[in-house]
């Protein structure tokens, strides 16, 4: 029923992205601001229970309706369960993003495509260069396929039903909410929100990263992986970017031009040619290429499962 269910929600995905996300997100970031508002009083147990409120009333609820449909009738718990992927999973939630700055860039207007990864990002984009358009809008779209897809089908596998998708979506979208609060910096209310999402993220990291390897240029995916991902700020966004960039054989990370005509010091990743409009075609081949090693994989152990 995992295959099925993934082959359903990637079918009405391609026919409607889910219509709701930014309310839903909008929805879920305005209660994780109401529980720091009511349960910050600067220590760790606080963050604790802010988190377990966040996220277990609804996995909770989840089980309990997917026990339930389960027991009137299998493809009750099917739909029930292609509803939560199709709301949790968005692998085309920001292609048309991605599709306008592909077509802006390959068109030559570089101030369309500045202005439209502006809007995906939520951050200006003003100084950027054609090449650093390229490399921030692949870095993007690697990891919006790992957050957005590869890591929530293997929670998806991993764990019961729905249960899955729904600890990933929450523990990563609180913990993005408070992180992303000035006025919570690295406090200890933050703690258990940054860790349990961090640990969420650590084995899908690295099986995305190995299927941008398979898919893509192994060595040198594999020695980018072991070379420079720990350079990265975020260490499981790291792995995914340096396997990606080596499978692309392009440069990614590498300073960015700041508005005040400083530069953003990060960390190069990848090896190979510098990022083009070209590579922004190669990064939508790797990863569709990638899920259809995962659908594969799933497909070849539902079926040595059933014969077994």
């Amino acid at each position: 029923m995992i295959v099925l269910t993934l082959v359903l929600v990637l079918l009405l995905e391609q026919w409607r992205a889910f219509p709701w996300r930014v309310e839903l997100e909008q929805a879920l970031d305005r209660f994780a601001a109401w529980l720091e508002h009511q349960f910050n009083a600067g220590e760790s147990r606080h963050g604790i229970l802010a988190w377990c409120l966040a996220v277990l009333p609804a996995l909770v609820l989840a089980g309990l309706i997917a026990t339930a449909l389960a027991r009137i009738h299998w493809t009750l718990a099917l739909l029930f369960n292609v509803a939560v992927l199709y709301a949790t999973m968005g692998f085309r939630q920001d292609s048309h993003h991605f599709t306008a700055i592909r077509r802006a860039l390959h068109e030559g207007d570089v101030e369309a495509a500045r202005a439209t990864l502006a809007q995906w990002r939520g951050e200006t984009c003003q100084a950027l260069t054609q090449e650093e358009i390229v490399r921030f809008t692949i870095e993007t779209a690697l990891i919006g396929a790992h957050r957005f897809v590869f890591a929530v089908i293997f929670w998806f596998v991993v764990l019961p039903g729905p249960l899955g998708p729904i600890l990933y979506r929450l523990s990563q979208r609180v913990a993005a909410r408070w992180e992303s609060d000035a006025r919570l910096g690295d406090t200890p209310f933050v703690g258990m929100a940054r860790t349990v999402s961090h640990w969420l993220d650590s084995i899908p990291a690295r099986l995305t990263a190995s299927s941008f390897a398979v898919v893509g240029d192994f060595e040198d995916a594999v020695f980018c992986w072991r070379a420079q991902a720990a350079l990265w700020p975020d260490r499981a966004a790291g792995i995914v970017l340096a396997s990606g960039a080596g499978a692309l054989g392009v440069r990614l990370g590498m300073p960015l031009h700041r508005e005040d005509g400083s530069f953003e010091d990060r960390p190069e990743l990848g090896t190979g040619e510098d990022a083009d409009p070209a590579h922004l075609d190669s990064a939508v081949g790797l990863i569709w290429r990638a899920l259809v090693l995962w659908l594969a994989l799933m497909l070849m152990l539902a079926v040595a499962h059933s014969v077994g």
